[in-house]
């Protein structure tokens, strides 16, 4: 699954990664950091939703 930030529209894709982020390929969104950071607008996971 998926998951769109609720405000600026960055898809997190867990085939993807966050590779700049140090987030591996094949890391699913619930396995992420909870520091971890939207690489565009800098939110938190919580303002993240299943698409």
């Amino acid at each position: 699954m998926k998951y769109r930030c609720k405000i600026c529209g960055h898809i997190y894709d867990p085939e993807t990664g966050d590779p700049d982020s140090g987030i591996a390929p094949g890391t699913s969104f619930e396995d992420i950091p909870d520091d971890w950071k939207c690489p565009i607008c800098f939110v938190t996971k919580k303002d993240y939703e299943p698409i």
